[in-house]
């Protein structure tokens, strides 16, 4: 029994050593934390800072968040932070963003901070744009400025300021800053294209601010518009006038075409007279190389007799006359039929 009872023994104090070597190193790594939970009334126990590197929470990030609340006075309990930490989520930003919060009056609950932080935005930005209005230009390109035509053809040059404020109940879901960019755009060159006259919109560019601003832009968007100010308004080109003559040349081309192509067509017709006059000529020709033929066919049947030849003679030399005359062409006398002549 003796020799049974030492090895127990050793058993025993080997397990109170090893317990009080886990004891220390537990107490070394976590009774820093521990006595800063306490001082702090942030109220996390030795145990629950074990079980968050069990469940693989950094438990220093849980701590420093549940101090900064408790001591700005916000309630959030610890195991709401480890599981948004668990989720992925920023714990530290959310707890200065509910901060901020409280500190400037604005509502903003525990779950709204969260959904926002795991959509993939800055909360904290979010309450500070809430406190601190922000600023965007319209265009967001330095120097670019956006370019738009009155009614009676001048362009104008604007570029403007839009002051916004995060709306915090809008802001999962809602349009970013580049909706509020396109919206304010499109305004602005909608009431310019609606002035009479690119005076007037020199004369009054508050009026573009108010029109737009009247519009409701912010509508669906993580933003409330608080104003909207026109930073520069330059004269451009003149752009009706252009057009229209952009417009005449491509007029005055439609009309040289289309005399092109009437004289293409006249020309063409011309030829087909000039061959068809060639061809009446070959007709012609033909025919009066039938005439002496047929003469002495008539003198042979005694249908003409020889006064009739010359009556016949002397009428085509007057022709001939008349026409050298008129400076026409003249026409060869038919020779007589020789006597005999078959």
């Amino acid at each position: 029994m003796v020799l049974l009872a030492v090895p127990t023994t050793a058993i025993v104090t080997a397990l109170v050593v090893i317990f009080g070597l886990v004891l220390l190193v537990v107490l070394f790594k976590y009774l820093g934390l521990y006595v800063r939970c306490m001082t702090s009334n942030a109220k996390i126990g030795l145990f629950e800072l074990l079980m968050m590197s069990l469940r693989k929470v950094n438990p220093e990030t849980i701590v420093q968040a549940r101090i900064s609340a408790v001591q700005a006075g916000v309630d959030i309990d610890p195991r709401d932070l480890q599981a948004h930490y668990l989720a992925g989520g920023n714990v530290v930003n959310v707890v200065r963003a509910m901060i901020a919060a409280d500190r400037a009056g604005i509502a903003l609950p525990y779950k709204t901070a969260t959904g926002i932080d795991l959509a993939g935005r800055s909360v904290l930005e979010a309450v500070q744009t809430c406190v601190n209005p922000r600023i965007i230009d319209c265009p967001q390109e330095a120097g670019a400025k956006i370019a738009a035509v009155a009614k009676d053809g001048i362009q104008l040059l604007a570029r403007a300021r839009v002051t916004v404020r995060t709306n915090i109940g809008r802001l999962i879901g809602g349009a970013t800053e580049d909706t509020i960019i396109a919206r304010v755009g499109e305004g602005i060159v909608s009431t310019i294209g609606s002035s009479a006259s690119y005076k007037d919109v020199l004369e009054n560019p508050d009026r573009i601010s108010k029109t737009v601003l009247g519009k409701g832009l912010d509508a669906g968007t993580a933003f409330e518009i608080l104003s909207i100010d026109i930073a520069d308004v330059d004269v451009g080109e003149n752009v009706g006038a252009k057009l229209q003559t952009d417009q005449a040349e491509a007029d005055m081309r439609v009309a040289e075409a289309q005399a092109e192509s009437r004289r293409a067509t006249a020309v063409a017709l011309e030829q087909e007279m000039q061959a068809r006059v060639m061809e009446n000529r070959a007709k012609l020709v033909e025919a009066e190389a039938g005439v002496p033929a047929a003469m002495a066919e008539a003198f042979r049947s005694g249908r003409l007799g020889v006064m009739d030849y010359y009556r016949m003679q002397n009428l085509q030399a007057d022709t001939s006359m008349r026409s050298s005359l008129s400076g026409g062409e003249i026409t060869p006398t038919s020779a007589p039929p020789k006597k005999g002549s078959g």
